[in-house]
């Protein structure tokens, strides 16, 4: 596939897709004679684990590491291993604390709904 493909696949844009190739976080893309990208089923699945590492807001620096750890081959499972348990573990904290912050949204908006808001006063003293 083409960069504009992978691209438009992920929604992700090519810009992106070039970054990711130049930081490691994706193995070089396999090119045309003419030097064009043509991506892989392997190219793909990299794209794949990558966008959704970052959608669970695990840093550039981290994925850098787990790819160069990936590269070093099979002495490195446990690294690889306690990294993602490592970034497991920041992930739940953040939904715990993203799930206070929506149980308390919720309340707000269930008070508006009853029309039992509290007074500025009470508010203050939360």
């Amino acid at each position: 596939m083409t960069i504009a493909e992978v691209s438009k696949k992920y929604d992700i844009t090519a810009d992106t897709l070039r970054y990711y190739e130049r930081i490691g976080l994706i193995p070089p893309v396999p090119r045309t004679k003419s030097g064009i990208r043509d991506y892989d089923d392997a190219s793909c699945g990299w794209i794949e684990l990558m966008i959704c590492m970052r959608k669970a807001g695990v840093q550039i620096e981290a994925l850098i590491e787990y790819v160069a750890l990936f590269h070093q081959g099979d002495l490195t499972i446990d690294a690889r291993k306690n990294l993602l348990i490592d970034q497991r573990e920041q992930l739940v904290e953040r939904m715990n604390a993203m799930q206070v912050s929506l149980d308390r949204l919720n309340d707000k908006i269930d008070r508006y709904e009853k029309g039992l808001m509290v007074t500025e006063k009470r508010l203050q003293k939360l």
